[in-house]
């Protein structure tokens, strides 16, 4: 029996066959996701010849895209892009010249 070793050290991302962090996860709930999917095809009545071949072409298509994202982006480069996105690109002020030039004085009410 072959023994597989997933995490190499403490504080270390888990790995296991190259997946990295994340794509670990997406690859194993995609993989769950598209089980459920074809057993509910399956039990609604469509045809097994069918339900095998979208599943195999549907885990193939994932597992590849998969591990192309891996090897695109690194450990962490998913989640920068996804940050690089909720960040303006501009900032934009309204405001008249006056506003920013004018003092505000507040009044003490002693």
């Amino acid at each position: 029996m072959n023994t597989y070793h997933i995490n190499k050290g403490i504080g270390r991302t888990v790995e296991f066959k190259g997946l990295k962090a994340q794509y670990l996860f997406i690859f194993a709930g995609g993989l769950l996701g598209l089980l459920i999917s074809v057993m509910i095809m399956y039990m609604a009545g469509v045809n097994t010849y069918i339900c095998l071949i979208l599943g195999g072409f549907s885990s193939g298509l994932l597992i590849w895209q998969t591990f192309a994202l891996n090897r695109k982006y690194g450990e962490h480069g998913l989640m920068k892009m996804g940050a690089r996105k909720k960040h303006p690109r501009y900032i934009i002020s309204r405001k008249s010249i006056y506003r920013y030039l004018k003092t505000n004085r507040k009044k003490s009410t002693l």
